[in-house]
């Protein structure tokens, strides 16, 4: 008996069929590498830090190449903002309208002339306090009804803020002139008005004594020997000297009387010198450099100076911000009226200048000379 067998179909599907992997987020299979030598590793960071370093190289080349061109172009020209051109420097501060707007006349220097007399001083030595009024002239303030408030006040309306101080100076000690008189004592009742309107009229102090003021600590140096012909000084001992730069060069030495202001010469300002964002005053420093300057908003020149005699050869210029008064930086005391100097008194000149006929400028600071003949 034959009996038939049906044989199932051939079938291409696999009889052991893989399931099929779906890869999870955030998993990832890594590849199957060989791992990195420290040889390998190091010379990888040598390489960046190799590109870092050129880069930062190329930026500081590129940096000071920057600053050099527009030291030559601010040498040179100046530019207009508003109709966005340069003009040449020498067309500035000249009296005509060359910039739209007339940017290139609006900062430049001024001049004054005295019309009014300022009506506080101090006098002689002594620092005597004085007051002026049009109709009984300068008179010397008693030490009457004196206090600590119009100390203060005395101070700050001469300009200076930092340490004042009063004493009484008994009127048989003073200079001759300042002896009779005339004098004028504080009305207590006017203590909101300035010094020279709070006070009245005296024929003398009825406490024997007069006001002297020391309204800073301005002044003070330390001891050097000196000797004709200069010699190295510190800034430490000649706080208030600066250096007033154009363009990034030197140009005139002056001195702080303020923690804003500096005297120096009217002739600093000559020619193409008069407009003001050229100008820098740096300070506290003992050989000279080029930065962290000040910048300058005004400059005024003693409206009687005459160029070709020298006479009233002085100007002020206002820092745009007041330094901060320290160790290198303090200002310099102005000498009252009548400060008797005498004949061949020892004087000291300092500043940043020659040692001797056709050698270029040092960088120290110096004294250059110690007494006057």
């Amino acid at each position: 008996m034959w009996t038939t067998v049906q044989l199932p179909e051939e079938s291409t599907r696999p009889l052991n069929p893989r399931q099929t992997v779906v890869p999870r987020p955030g998993r990832h299979r890594k590849p199957m590498t060989a791992p990195k030598t420290q040889r390998e590793k190091a010379s990888r960071r040598k390489k960046v830090l190799l590109t870092i370093l050129t880069v930062v190289v190329l930026l500081g080349i590129l940096t000071t190449a920057a600053y050099f061109i527009k030291q030559l172009i601010d040498s040179k020209y100046f530019f207009c903002a508003r109709s966005v051109k340069f003009i040449p420097i020498d067309k500035t501060c000249d009296g005509t309208d060359d910039c739209a707007g007339g940017e290139d006349e609006i900062t430049c220097l001024s001049s004054f002339k005295v019309n009014t007399t300022f009506p506080v001083r101090l006098r002689s030595a002594s620092q005597v306090l004085q007051v002026y009024s049009p109709g009984s002239g300068w008179r010397s303030v008693c030490s009457d009804e004196w206090t600590k408030q119009y100390t203060q006040k005395a101070c700050m309306q001469l300009g200076y803020t930092n340490k004042p101080q009063s004493t009484s100076v008994p009127v048989d000690t003073l200079i001759s002139s300042l002896k009779t008189g005339p004098f004028a004592a504080i009305r207590p009742e006017a203590r909101t008005q300035p010094i020279h309107k709070a006070t009245i009229d005296r024929r003398d102090c009825r406490t024997g004594s007069v006001i002297s003021l020391s309204c800073s600590d301005c002044g003070d140096v330390g001891f050097q020997d000196r000797i004709v012909g200069g010699t190295d000084a510190v800034i430490d001992d000649w706080p208030w000297q600066v250096s007033l730069q154009q363009g990034g060069q030197h140009t005139c030495g002056g001195s702080l009387v303020s923690p804003r202001w500096v005297v120096t010469a009217a002739h600093c300002f000559a020619g193409s010198k008069k407009e003001l964002s050229r100008w820098r005053v740096v300070s506290g420093r003992t050989f000279m450099g080029t930065l962290g300057g000040s910048y300058v908003d005004r400059i005024i020149l003693n409206g009687d100076y005459d160029p070709a005699r020298n006479d009233y050869d002085i100007a002020l210029m206002r820092l745009s911000s007041p330094i901060t008064v320290g160790v290198a930086r303090k200002p310099v005391c102005l000498p009252p009226k009548a400060f008797g100097l005498a004949a061949k008194a020892s004087m000291t000149v300092t500043g940043w200048g020659y040692l001797e006929e056709n050698v270029t400028t040092i960088t120290q600071m110096l004294n250059p000379c110690s007494a006057v003949r």
